[in-house]
């Protein structure tokens, strides 16, 4: 949520915000019509308490008084009632509204402008023709995806045997190393009210991803993003405490509407899968600091991992309402033949705690808003790039070291 107030200092800045984000037909004008009539609404609404409170006083020996009070108390009935509409039809604009932008991000329309910033490792150089992972997961006998469709729909799969135990080895290890780090690890429920997803800044901006609950105000949730940021809402906490690093484990549900076209064959893209997550909440001068912490944790992951990848600052065309600031890393699939996605880390600066009422107090009592940083530690993503990177001539694949202590052996 943007500041109102920053929208009547600077609406231009804000006009050219939305326009460059892609949000150009939302009309700030009317917004600052409506701001500026709840403020008078609410003006008149003061006033009109004082002289009722006044006037009150002498209800008791001016039948006048009493006659005058009756007739404030229906007026600003009226007044109250008003401007509660146009409070929620001012809210509803406002909702709208996209983030600031860095003035780091990228011009571009889409993944294919992001801005790549480093590359590590070189993709290994293969004596035979690899196969991507939906071959080599069926040939193993680790993923079945007809199963899933025909259990669920497609976009759901199975992963199966040593595939499933390399995974859970995979989500425990990273939880583990993040841990290491200062992370406090939590299981979160795997839905959430509809306030939550508006806070997390989900809806309205990506309704269409939603996994509705037929007659509940839930949703499974997208990330656990939404859970840990919804697990502060609504509270004050004392600078002393910050940093919060937080982490979860969940599976994560989104319809991927709209996807379609794009490149999707195994379970790269799917209807449910699996994150260990990270989120801090920190002061906003720390912001920029922290979510250049969170990149140094899922280099640190892949590294281990001994993963080929590049980090790219991804453009204004790919980068989500809701962020300031976004950096993905990608890994090299060798069956896929370049890099794809493997995780996001997203400044979300104050848009998150705006609307969820998640402030910072100092010890002079300064108040504020915190920032938030939301980024990916692992997916099912990292577990189809080990299939992918160490696949062998002979079908088998072999486990990175990290996590043979996990898996119990060292080849599938």
């Amino acid at each position: 949520m943007i500041d109102i107030a920053l929208i009547r200092e600077n609406p231009e800045l804000i006009k050219r915000n939305c326009v460059r984000r892609g949000f150009g037909k939302i009309d700030i004008e009317t917004i600052l019509k409506a701001d500026e009539e709840n403020r008078s609404n609410i003006f008149k609404a003061e006033q009109l308490r004082a002289e009722r409170n006044k006037l009150s006083q002498e209800c008791k020996d001016n039948p006048d008084a009493r006659t005058k009070v009756k007739q404030i108390k229906e007026e600003l009935a009226g007044i109250e009632k008003d401007l509660a509409g146009k409070e929620k039809t001012l809210q509803d604009m406002l909702s709208w509204l996209p983030n600031l932008l860095s003035p780091e991000v990228p011009d571009g329309k889409d993944d294919s402008d992001n801005r790549e910033l480093k590359k590590c490792g070189s993709p290994r150089e293969f004596p035979f023709k690899p196969k991507d992972h939906q071959e080599i997961g069926e040939k193993l006998g680790i993923i079945d995806t007809q199963r899933g469709a025909k259990v669920a729909q497609s976009g759901f799969y199975y992963w199966k045997g040593k595939g499933a135990q390399l995974c859970n080895a995979l989500f425990f290890w990273a939880q583990n190393e993040l841990i290491k780090k200062g992370f406090t690890s939590f299981f979160t429920p795997c839905v959430a009210k509809e306030e939550t997803l508006f806070g997390t800044g989900y809806l309205p901006f990506f309704a269409e991803q939603t996994y509705n609950l037929k007659n509940e105000d839930l949703a499974l949730i997208g990330t656990s993003e939404q859970t840990l940021v919804g697990y502060r809402s609504g509270e004050t906490i004392p600078s002393d405490e910050l940093p919060l690093l937080y982490t979860a484990f969940t599976p994560c549900f989104r319809t991927e509407a709209g996807s379609y076209g794009k490149a999707s064959r195994g379970i790269f893209r799917v209807h449910q899968f699996h994150k260990v997550e990270q989120i801090v909440f920190c002061l906003p001068e720390e912001s920029e600091k922290y979510h250049m912490l969170c990149l140094d944790n899922e280099e640190y992951l892949l590294q281990q991992l001994k993963m080929p990848y590049r980090v790219v600052e991804v453009c204004v065309g790919d980068l989500g309402a809701p962020g300031y600031r976004k950096f993905d890393t990608e890994a090299f699939f060798p069956g896929f033949g370049g890099y794809r996605e493997l995780t996001s880390n997203t400044n979300l600066t104050d848009f998150q705690s705006r609307r969820l009422k998640i402030r910072y107090r100092k010890p002079d009592g300064e108040k504020g808003f915190v920032h938030t940083i939301s980024a990916t530690a692992v997916t099912d993503r990292f577990a189809i790039a080990i299939l992918e990177n160490n696949q062998n001539e002979d079908g088998s694949v072999t486990v990175p070291e990290v996590l043979r202590p996990f898996t119990g052996f060292d080849r599938i």
